[in-house]
């Protein structure tokens, strides 16, 4: 688990009933939209220009997250390819004082033209 203790998440959430499959914890697939969201914050913070994601490299659940818990998102660059960039996303969840890490990926995005080629990455000045 990594230390976040002075870095803000990418984003935070609290999860709903109607997140939750019949054993009363979070589907996989709920966590993995929000890690896909995580992972473009920060590769918007990269480019401005239109990307889309290419892959998200196994996701194994550690943790089950119940009902009402925050969920925190910690994203870094991991790497910028010519026409990629490859985020890591850390997903932990506060419990009895201590963040618990449930999963983490590593998400590729590639930047597109107007006809969904890739492109090289430009970066934000």
């Amino acid at each position: 688990m990594t230390q976040h203790l002075q870095k803000d998440p990418a984003i935070r959430v609290v999860l709903l009933p109607r997140d939750t499959n019949e054993h009363g914890t979070i589907f996989g697939g709920i966590i993995m939209s929000y890690l896909d969201l995580a992972g473009a914050v920060e590769a918007g913070k990269v480019t401005s220009q239109r990307f889309v994601t290419r892959a998200i490299k196994e996701v194994e659940f550690k943790q089950p997250v119940r009902v009402g818990e925050v969920v925190s998102f910690y994203a870094s660059i991991k790497s910028i390819g010519t026409t990629s960039i490859t985020i890591h996303i850390d997903v932990e969840v506060m419990r009895k004082d201590n963040e618990v890490q449930v999963t983490e990926a590593d998400l590729v995005y590639v930047c597109i033209d107007d006809n969904c080629r890739p492109i090289a990455v430009v970066k934000r000045h």
